[in-house]
């Protein structure tokens, strides 16, 4: 079988699997990304991410994923995001490639060419959702689509919403045709950022990014709190206002009932019951703390501070022995203008509780 022939069966399998897009790409290292990758953490930009950040070295050479390996079959697959209201009082909203577990479609495709692979004596190696290839890139190099604005792979008139994948082989396959730039002069999302976080076309300063703040351990910088509103998990924003790939967004409708859960339950549930629902998620240190971290901020910005349920879990984690939990609930409590509830609040040696509390009366003036 020659190896266009190969290609084109890769190809016409996985569509046929459910998956959207598939390009091939030689395997060579990516030494533009790796100098990027560390450019921009030397710049503090990466904010304390790690994922392909922890180790550019690797992330960017395919030959420490499978040794000798020589192609990349790179597929995407569309993660449906219907066009929502916004989030309604006391909920959160989830981003779309985290309603569902949109990786797990994708990783049973990529093992569907995989095995196509193996059956003609090709080593395989599939790749997902992981750190040891900067997937976006090798996207970009199969002809799967071009580097957006936003930083995320846009494919021709569909746009960004979709998962990405590898398999690395062995197999010598032929190189797809790379996708022209069709972002233009548009600045849709530099201008749409709540945080400002796309700070030149591509890139992302990680330290303004919603969507790595709602991940990233300790404390939500205060300045950004109020821009994270009703999210739990993810921030779509930046790919909501892109033009590219609208008649699909059409097509997913205005309704879907994973898209929210209630703050009120996040902060009720217990650890088994988050991780249990929520665990397939990147959650810092597999530590449930950190959803109800978020879901103070959520409350502090949709709830009614009349509510008396609201009242009581703000009570509730006042009273909390999690200094993180503590402090966003001074924050959530002034936010919401129930200041009663701080009243003779002790802090004892508790900086962050104390720090937070002295911020919310400067804030009122008390």
């Amino acid at each position: 079988m020659t190896a266009d022939h190969l290609a084109a069966e890769l190809i016409s399998l996985g569509l046929s699997v459910g998956l959207d897009a598939v390009g091939m790409a030689d395997a060579r290292p990516f030494p533009e990304v790796r100098a990027e990758l560390e450019r921009r953490r030397a710049a503090g930009l990466s904010g304390g991410m790690q994922f392909t950040y922890r180790n550019p070295e690797r992330s960017t050479d395919p030959g420490h994923i499978l040794d000798g390996a020589r192609s990349l079959v790179v597929a995407a697959r569309r993660t449906p995001a219907p066009r929502l209201a916004d989030v309604s009082a006391g909920r959160m909203r989830i981003a779309a490639y985290a309603r569902h577990d949109h990786y797990a479609d994708l990783r049973r495709g990529l093992s569907q060419l995989a095995g196509h692979l193996q059956t003609g004596g090709w080593e395989t190696r599939v790749v997902a959702d992981d750190n040891a290839l900067v997937d976006r890139a090798a996207a970009v190099r199969a002809g799967i689509g071009w580097w957006g604005r936003n930083a995320n792979v846009l494919l021709p008139g569909r746009g960004s919403w979709f998962v990405l994948g590898a398999v690395v082989t062995n197999a010598p396959l032929p190189v797809s045709e790379p996708i022209d730039d069709g972002c233009g002069t548009c600045r849709r999302c530099l201008d749409g950022c709540p945080t400002g976080a796309i700070v030149e076309p591509g890139v992302v300063d990680a330290r303004r990014c919603l969507a790595w703040l709602v991940q990233a351990p300790g404390s939500i910088p205060r300045e950004f709190r109020a821009a994270l509103g009703g999210r739990l998990y993810g921030c779509d924003d930046c790919q909501e206002v892109c033009p590219v790939g609208r008649p699909d967004r059409m097509a997913d409708g205005t309704d879907d009932p994973a898209a929210d859960v209630e703050a009120v339950w996040v902060l009720r549930a217990k650890d088994d019951d988050l991780m249990d629902r929520f665990g397939r998620w990147y959650i810092a240190d597999r530590d449930p703390t950190y959803l109800r971290r978020n879901a103070l901020v959520a409350l502090g910005n949709t709830a009614a501070g009349d509510d008396r349920a609201v009242a009581g879990l703000l009570e509730a984690y006042l009273a909390s022995d999690n200094s993180i939990l503590r402090a966003h609930a001074v924050w959530a409590a002034g936010r919401l203008g129930r200041l009663d509830l701080l009243n003779g609040l002790e802090v004892g040696s508790d900086l962050l509780v104390a720090e937070e509390l002295a911020a919310v009366r400067d804030r009122v003036g008390a």
